[in-house]
């Protein structure tokens, strides 16, 4: 694990949360769930409606979790490569909704080494630094892999 220490840290350029990203996941989860071999529109909810979001309470659509979740999982992954696939972990927490437009940036820090082990802190935050979701992964980097 050269060059890896408690404390390094990665952090990707911003993404913006597109109104379609957002419409995206929630047409793909029923379109997997009915499973039929045909595309599927989901029924009005707080990630594609702003009608049923504003009746939640909401002041807008938020977006689906776990896109926050599959961004942090490729930017481990493209950062310490195959390895993690094979061998790593990955657990997310969401703790401020995502809102069309708004900037996100991927970031983790090595929080420890454990033998072979590298346990990152994980998280996705705005541009103004406010985090949105949270969590850890466990890397088994090679040396090579660690970008």
């Amino acid at each position: 694990m050269d060059g890896l220490q408690v404390g390094r840290e990665w952090r990707s350029a911003p993404r913006r949360m597109t109104r379609e990203r957002m419409r995206w996941y929630c047409d793909a989860h029923d379109t997997v769930i009915r499973n039929d071999g045909k595309f599927h529109i989901a029924p009005p909810n707080i990630h594609n409606s702003d009608e049923f979001a504003h009746g939640q309470g909401l002041p807008a659509i938020i977006a689906d979790g776990m896109i926050s979740t599959n961004w942090i999982y490729g930017f481990v992954l493209d950062t310490f490569g195959q390895t993690f696939l094979q061998r790593g972990a990955l657990r997310t927490k969401y703790v401020r909704p995502v809102y069309q437009d708004q900037p996100v940036i991927t970031c983790a820090r090595v929080k420890e080494l454990q033998g072979e082990a590298c346990v990152l802190e994980v998280w996705c935050e705005d541009n103004t630094g406010q985090v949105l979701t949270v969590g850890e992964a466990t890397v088994y980097p090679e040396a090579h892999d660690a970008r």
